[in-house]
């Protein structure tokens, strides 16, 4: 594939945003990542018309000001983004977290494995999988 991974990472605590940044750095020649430390500075980023959009979006649930749920809500509301694959990857296993996740259309849900060896691993499994996939190029939906 030559096509690089692009990601962006929501989460408002800087040791996991941190711990993230090392386990995807393993493969940076195939991947980019950008970070938002909030549900609102994320949207916004999103909705910059001169941004290229991320392929997938990897979203935590436990944010002040606005969590995850609401960030997936308005991503699936705005038509330009609705596309987007959004991946939930969080440290909650709550049965009703990951219910709400999907009933918001969440792409997956994935619970953030404690040692960082085991989340180094989650993430090439990640990063394996989404480097497979192909995505929507244009940012304007099409009208058939």
């Amino acid at each position: 594939m030559s096509h690089r991974l692009c990601l962006l990472l929501i989460d408002d605590n800087p040791a996991d945003l941190l711990l993230a940044q090392e386990a995807f750095a393993e493969h940076e020649e195939w991947v980019s990542v950008s970070t938002c430390r909030d549900g609102e500075s994320a949207l916004k980023y999103l909705r910059d018309p001169g941004r290229t959009l991320p392929d997938v979006v990897i979203l935590d649930i436990n944010m002040p000001q606005m969590n995850g749920f609401e960030v997936l809500r308005a991503i699936r509301a705005d038509t330009e983004l609705r596309h987007l694959p959004v991946v939930m990857l969080t440290t909650s296993d709550s049965s009703q977290d990951i219910d709400q996740a999907y009933d918001l259309f969440a792409s997956s849900y994935m619970v953030k494995r404690g040692q960082f060896a085991a989340f180094v691993e989650q993430v090439d499994q990640f990063v394996q999988f989404w480097r497979d996939c192909r995505f929507k190029q244009s940012r304007v939906p099409r009208l058939s």
